[in-house]
Order: structure tokens, then C-alpha cells, then sequence
């Protein structure tokens, strides 16, 4: 607020706001980390979702409040990891789960989910595996 920064202020508002939601959904429970993590990556997936229809739409103006807004959730979020990491980690889980094709997809996804969860979104996660299955 004292540095008059706009869009960080409106960014740390909205995430204030989902806590709080989750918090009153929940009658007034302890809000988990992974939760909260979880509300993170929401926000930052309707955030690019936004940015990528403004800017089919010509809307710049728009598509970069949108993306300052990402930039400063991010912060919050752990430190995602890289495309090797990913990889690496993802080859870890189909050897630990025995999965061989395509088919153990399913398998791959739900320990990877549970393992990856914050360090990694979902869809990165599903196109490895897939990559790496196939």
C-alpha cells in the first residue's frame, strides 16, 4: 500500500479473499498449506486463461494487468520445477508405480499429483507422463 503499487495490492486482495472463502466453506477449519497451494494455482491458471483471451482479442491493456497479476501470486507459490526436473521426477514414478503404456495413465497421474503437488501444474504433469508412456 505505501509504495502505491496497484497491482500487487489487488493481487494479494484476491488471494486474501479465496483464503478467507475456503476458511468460511469450511466453518472457520485451519486452512492446509496444500490448500492454500491449491487455491495458488487456480488463480494463476484463471489469470493466464484471461491473459491468452485478451490477447487473441488485441486487449494489451488488459492482458498485462493480467499477467503483473500472475507474476506477483506466483511469488507464494514454491519453486516450480524445470522441464528436466519434471521429466526426471515423472520417470522416478512410472518405475516406483510399474507402469508400461498408455493405459497406466491413470496410475502415473495420481501418485504424480500427489507428489508434485505445488512444485508442478496439473497439465505439465498429464503431458509428461503422456511423452514419457508413449
Amino acid at each position: 500500500m505505501r509504495e502505491k503499487d496497484r497491482v500487487a495490492l489487488d493481487s494479494l486482495r484476491a488471494v486474501k479473499s479465496q483464503i478467507l472463502l475456503l476458511q468460511t466453506e469450511a466453518r472457520g477449519a485451519e486452512v492446509s498449506a496444500e490448500q492454500e497451494i491449491a487455491i495458488l494455482q487456480r488463480m494463476i491458471k484463471q489469470r493466464k486463461d484471461s491473459f491468452e483471451q485478451f490477447s487473441a482479442q488485441g486487449r494489451q491493456d488488459l492482458a498485462e494487468v493480467e499477467e503483473a497479476q500472475m507474476k506477483v501470486i506466483e511469488k507464494f507459490l514454491p519453486k516450480q520445477l524445470s522441464a528436466e526436473e519434471l521429466e526426471t521426477e515423472i520417470k522416478n514414478i512410472i518405475s516406483e508405480t510399474g507402469a508400461e503404456s498408455i493405459k497406466d495413465l491413470g496410475k502415473v497421474m495420481g501418485a504424480a499429483s500427489k507428489a508434485l503437488a505445488g512444485k508442478s501444474d496439473g497439465k505439465s504433469i498429464s503431458e509428461m507422463a503422456k511423452k514419457l508412456l508413449s
